[in-house]
C-alpha cells in the first residue's frame, strides 16, 4: 500500500506536534515569577518585619506566600539598584550611580 501525498504530509507533521506539546507542558511546569520592587522603603517599614505602627496586611499576606531573596544589596537610590538587578553586576560596574544628569545610564560594555 502506497502513501498518498496527504497521508505523507500528515505523518511529517506528527513529530512537530509532539515537540510542541512537550514544549507547552514544560512551560506549564515552570513557576510564574513576579518581582516586586518598591521605592523608598526600608526593611522596617512593613508589619511582617515587625513594625508595630504601620499596618500592611496585603503586603504581609504577599510576604507569607512568597520566596524572599535575602542577600541582595541595594544602593541609596533606585537607578543603581535596578541596574544591578537587570545586569547581575554590582551597580558600580554598570556605570549607573545616581538618578540624574546621565548618571542613570548603563555603560555600553
Amino acid at each position: 500500500m502506497g502513501l498518498t501525498a496527504a497521508s505523507a504530509g500528515a505523518l511529517s507533521v506528527l513529530p512537530s506536534c509532539k515537540k510542541t506539546t512537550q514544549t507547552m507542558e514544560a512551560k506549564r511546569s515552570q513557576p510564574n515569577v513576579v518581582l516586586v520592587i518598591t521605592d523608598d522603603q526600608g526593611y522596617g517599614d512593613l508589619g511582617c518585619h515587625g513594625n508595630p505602627i504601620i499596618k500592611t496586611p496585603n503586603l504581609d499576606e504577599l510576604y507569607a506566600q512568597s520566596t524572599r531573596l535575602t542577600n541582595f544589596h541595594v544602593s541609596p537610590t533606585c537607578s543603581p539598584t535596578r541596574a544591578a538587578l537587570m545586569t547581575g553586576r554590582y551597580c558600580n560596574r554598570t556605570g549607573v550611580w545616581h538618578t540624574v544628569m546621565g548618571r542613570s545610564l548603563l555603560r555600553k560594555d
